[in-house]
């Protein structure tokens, strides 16, 4: 038998980064070494925003979810012994894309490498921050100039760049459909790409090269069909835009390019051992068709939704994607979906579905339009909280959460807190001394006028690329270049979309809503107030605000009055908040890991301003042991994501509030 001829596989990473850059130097040689065939950075949540890891609100945030990256001293660290000239490097940033890319492309030169042979990609898609994943600093207009002024320069200097991902990925997670998801993401690179054309920056006989670059980064849920009929969805309405708006002749240019990450929002804590065969399926939808196959895939652990997986977790996902490229004869054949009917009409209607709602988003100016009036946050929030009812409701079943709930005691998590891995406390501490060695040691005339370079470049019109990289060469950190141009630029809080979301639950005779709204009712009037007040509270630098709208939304329609300000509080903000608006109870929402540290502070602020009565509700994925250091803290509950019963939860702070107010328990079954 002849032996066919197989198809490159795909490039095949992992998401990593955490407490310091040296020891995620040391994680990603060793998964290089493993066989992996390009790097995924995650940052961390300072590093996404803006801040050095001294500023009050990266507090309990420094290398957390991801590596600190606080100047080029650590960006150097990161990429030791690592040639730059021959990787291929995934950064997920987006508020400060830019400047991370200035770091890469400096520490490139320094190894002696070419900025023209670099390749990777810097997601860099400011949108889906605003609606999803919580991480923007700036507001969308100049927001979007600092992506037009980054995909310029690539074009030109480092041309095997690509300098955006358009993001799909997150939107799902805060609740997209399919439609959505496709729609909201072509619309951003529609915004993308008219910008960019509007700067003048770039030739239009060179308009196909930025085409070229541009490339998309997505979910993939476990519905293996309806995903995979999304990706050649997605392929063709991006032919079609490329053609017809922007006339690209040539079609490799116009060719939908992707990387993947497999659906963590479907990960479950409960028998976490399932989230190996979700994971697999998911993988699937984006490699078995040739004709859609993802550019790049990483997958999850099996054991995220617990805490932060270890080497050995990130390991069995590597070779997850090693086998099904290695072992199986998948890329020896062309499409097998090729001539499906089934397949041919579900595309048809995504793409049919998708292009209306793009044409709507249009009609109102367009993304950036959508994102200001709120409109595309409103409808995430929707779509997802009527995602969470189906759940609830057992309609969308989810295998040992509302289903086969039965389960024999799991080897993997016999001890579960050695089925993660955690970032020692004491990191922190290291990595700010470390900082201020830097700026000590720094030239720092040099420093200061490259940042007053950088703000006279943000104040005109002219590209603000080589200015942030004379700043990385100069030695400013992180923070003092995000600075710079907050004193130019403002700052932006994106709307919530609480109070627009529209009821996903209802409260018939008998139901659950129904019961909890009795509660809340009948706890009103014990207490003598027309309605219990619920502040929701997002303390520290974490984004995913998903959870924390969804209780928002349920809380809202089973009668309390909530009280949420969006994202990114200091807990001294919070505990104002709860003292001005005399709430009846405080619920903190942290997926993050710094938990440990900033609830307890909420607390002790609550406890100096005379209200250590107030319960506090503590969410997030918390691991057993923190979750019992809060409770002795003085946490009333503590809610992780096993527990996806949101009316439930929403009862459950009924009784803590009579608890705290010293009032008999309710006979409710709910």
């Amino acid at each position: 038998m002849n032996e066919r001829q197989k198809d490159r596989p795909w490039l095949m990473r992992t998401y990593a980064g955490h407490s310091t850059a040296e020891a995620s130097n040391e994680l990603y040689r060793r998964n290089l070494a493993k066989g992996q065939t390009g790097l995924s950075v995650a940052f961390d949540l300072p590093t996404q925003t803006g801040y050095d890891p001294d500023h009050i609100l990266a507090r309990g945030e420094v290398g957390r979810v991801g590596v600190p990256v606080s100047h080029l001293g650590d960006m150097r660290r990161l990429f030791q012994d690592i040639p730059l000239e021959q990787m291929n490097t995934s950064m997920t940033i987006n508020a400060t894309a830019m400047w991370l890319l200035a770091l890469y492309q400096v520490v490139a030169e320094e190894q002696g490498a070419d900025p023209e042979k670099l390749q990777g990609t810097t997601q860099n898609d400011i949108v889906k921050e605003y609606l999803s994943r919580g991480t923007h600093v700036f507001p969308p207009v100049p927001s979007l100039r600092l992506t037009t002024d980054m995909i310029t320069y690539t074009v030109n200097r480092i041309p095997k760049w690509n300098p955006i991902n358009i993001c799909s990925y997150h939107l799902q997670e805060a609740g997209a459909t399919p439609v959505q998801e496709i729609a909201y993401a072509m619309s951003t690179a529609i915004a993308v790409l008219d910008a960019v054309r509007a700067s003048g920056q770039v030739p239009e006989e060179k308009f196909g090269d930025v085409v070229a670059r541009i490339s998309f980064f997505v979910n993939a849920g476990v519905r293996f069909i309806e995903e995979m009929c999304k990706m050649r969805a997605f392929g063709r309405i991006w032919d079609r835009v490329t053609r017809e708006r922007y006339g690209v002749a040539d079609p490799k240019q116009r060719r939908f390019r992707y990387g993947v990450q497999v659906n963590s929002l479907g990960l479950t804590e409960a028998q976490p051992e399932n989230n190996v065969q979700r994971i697999v399926l998911e993988m699937l939808a984006v490699t078995l068709s040739k004709d859609a196959r993802a550019r790049a895939v990483q997958l999850p652990a099996w054991n995220e939704a617990l805490g932060l997986p270890r080497p050995w977790d990130q390991q069995w996902s590597l070779r997850i994607q090693q086998v099904l490229a290695h072992e199986s004869d998948l890329l020896e054949y062309e499409d097998i979906f090729a001539g499906s009917h089934v397949i041919e009409a579900k595309v048809d209607s995504l793409v049919e579905e998708s292009l209306a709602e793009i044409d709507r988003i249009q009609q109102m100016g367009g993304a950036m339009a959508a994102v200001e009036s709120g409109y595309l946050k409103s409808e995430l929030v929707s779509s997802h909280a009527t995602r969470r009812a189906r759940i609830e409701g057992g309609e969308e079943k989810i295998v040992g959460v509302n289903i086969y709930e039965t389960t024999e005691p799991n080897p993997l998590t016999a001890d579960l807190d050695g089925a993660i891995m955690t970032v020692d406390p004491e990191n922190e501490a290291r990595v700010v001394a470390a900082l201020h060695e830097w700026r000590d040691n720094r030239d720092e005339t040099r420093a200061s006028e490259a940042l007053a370079a950088l703000k006279k470049a943000a104040a005109g019109t002219g590209n603000m690329m080589e200015a942030t990289v004379e700043c990385a060469r100069a030695g400013v950190t992180t923070g003092e270049w995000s600075w710079a141009l907050r004193d130019v630029f403002g700052e932006f809080r994106a709307p919530t979309g609480v109070s627009s979301a529209p009821v996903a639950v209802t409260a018939e005779p008998g139901s659950t809503l129904a019961l909890v709204r009795e509660k809340v009712t009948r706890t009103s009037a014990d207490l003598g107030v027309g309605r219990l007040r619920l502040l929701v509270g997002k303390p520290g630098l974490d984004g995913h605000s998903n959870g924390a709208e969804q209780i928002a939304v349920r809380a809202r329609d089973a009668g309390f009055e909530v009280v949420y300000q969006g994202i990114r509080l200091t807990p001294e903000q919070i505990t104002d908040a709860a003292i001005a608006e005399d709430v009846h109870c405080v619920g903190l929402s942290i997926l993050s890991g710094s938990h440990a540290e900033l609830v307890p502070d909420v607390l002790h602020r609550l406890r100096e301003a005379g209200a250590p009565d107030i319960p506090v509700i503590a969410g997030g994925i918390i691991p057993p042991a923190d979750a019992t250091a809060l409770i002795e803290a003085g946490v009333a509950a503590v809610f992780t994501p096993k527990d996806f019963g949101i009316t439930e939860i929403i009862g459950r702070i009924v009784d803590e509030i009579r608890k705290a107010n010293k009032l008999d328990p309710l006979e409710v079954p709910a």
